[in-house]
């Protein structure tokens, strides 16, 4: 009996069909038995010849097929993997996928299965950038379905470069590994995540804000949870689904937060993504400000607690690693450097927030990693895979109990 884990790898019908046959090698690289699906539309770009002499097995594409549907077929498929990988996983996938659809053997396979799935979305830039396609994945998301990518680059389309290049092989692979035999690895441990921006009332219906869409604090306190991690979110005001098997706690303000957070203590580690506003109003009108003849009302603002700072000193009950964002428009490094010294936290992640990014509020996050042992540059990736990686780093810093 085969005792290796089994993948089924689901092969979706775009350009990038044609990497799914080296993912193949590259997940039987890491112990993995692997078990195709084709799509219709796959095999316009790849054939079940090509798939199954790669697996050692045949690769299934016919949800009526009867020399597999005699005994329910797709849902023994669904059953006996216990990793579902779809590569590449194109915008009509992902919206079927979202709808609950079963019209085909991958979609019934997706639908009927209970374990985790992976997708690696691939597709035109403004297919990406889509609302619809947005939203679909919004919901994915909110179902409990990682995502690894899409990266950054040019497309099969001459002259066409963008977001929306599948991730590649390797990057796929080790994605699927830490789900399957890594992704228990902060089994046992209590992760704390901040995300979003907070919300300071000046009077009952205005107040001070910032861009934050909360998309990298959320993504982190998911990919926390996926791997094994007891996960506290305290989350300012933000339009996402609260992310499935964790705590989420609603707050508004700085000081609502920094409450939150305290309350949340003791925990392993803490990552502070979320943007806390620095000032508030020193006083909150009680009615609605008028508009005066005199002119502009004077604003008097007094300086927010900083939540990284207070946990980050804390003499007793510090969480063993704090980890901090430095969202910058001007000397990045620099400035996260002197923020790592001066808040007491042990990583900083930094990031150039200026408007050309697209990074406040957008999908796709440029991170340096800055430690006491220096500064690693991670390239442009999702805001997903972004989480990934530092619950990667966590995961490591936990094990080695060096941060």
């Amino acid at each position: 009996m085969d005792r290796r884990p089994c993948t089924l790898l689901i092969i979706g019908g775009g350009i990038a069909a044609y990497k799914s046959l080296d993912l193949i090698r590259r997940l039987q690289d890491r112990g993995m038995r692997v078990r195709c699906i084709l799509t219709g539309a796959a095999q316009q770009f790849v054939t079940p010849l090509a798939a199954g002499a790669l697996c050692g097995e045949r690769a299934y594409t016919d949800l009526f097929d009867p020399q597999s549907e005699y005994d329910v077929g797709h849902i023994r498929l669904a059953r006996d993997a216990d990793l579902v990988v779809v590569a590449p996983a194109t915008a009509d996938l992902i919206a079927r996928m979202a709808g609950g659809h079963a019209d085909d053997l991958a979609a019934a396979v997706l639908l009927a299965t209970d374990k985790a799935i992976l997708i690696a979305p691939a597709m035109n830039p403004r297919m990406w950038a889509a609302k619809p396609t947005q939203r679909n994945l919004a919901q994915l998301r909110a179902d409990g379905v990682h995502v690894v990518g899409p990266n950054a680059g040019e497309m099969a389309e001459r002259g066409e470069a963008g977001i929306g290049r599948m991730a590649e092989p390797l990057e796929i692979a080790a994605a699927a590994q830490a789900l399957l035999d890594g992704g228990r690895r902060l089994g046992g441990k209590r992760v704390l995540v901040t995300s979003g921006p907070t919300s300071e009332p000046i009077d009952p219906v205005r107040f001070i804000a910032n861009r934050s869409s909360g998309r990298q604090g959320h993504a982190i306190a998911a990919a926390a949870a996926a791997a094994g991690a007891e996960v506290v979110l305290v989350s300012g005001p933000v339009n996402l689904p609260d992310p499935p098997g964790l705590t989420v706690v609603h707050v508004e303000t700085a000081r609502d937060m920094l409450r939150a957070v305290e309350q949340a203590l003791p925990a392993d580690v803490a990552v502070f993504a979320a943007a806390v506003a620095d000032w508030r109003p020193q006083r909150v009108s009680e009615s609605k400000i008028k508009k005066q003849r005199s002119g502009a009302p004077t604003l008097e603002l007094v300086e927010n607690p900083d939540i990284l700072s207070t946990i980050a000193h804390r003499k007793s009950g510090r969480p063993r690693l704090v980890i901090g964002f430095a969202a910058e428009t001007d000397h990045v490094l620099e400035n996260a450097k002197t923020k790592l010294g001066k808040k007491g936290c042990d990583w900083i992640l930094a990031n150039d927030v200026s408007p050309a990014t697209g990074i406040m509020g957008g999908n796709i996050n440029t991170v340096h990693l800055i430690t006491a042992a220096g500064v690693e540059a991670w390239p442009p990736q999702s805001k997903d895979e972004v989480a990934r990686k530092l619950i990667e780093r966590i995961a490591n810093a936990v094990a080695d109990d060096k941060p």
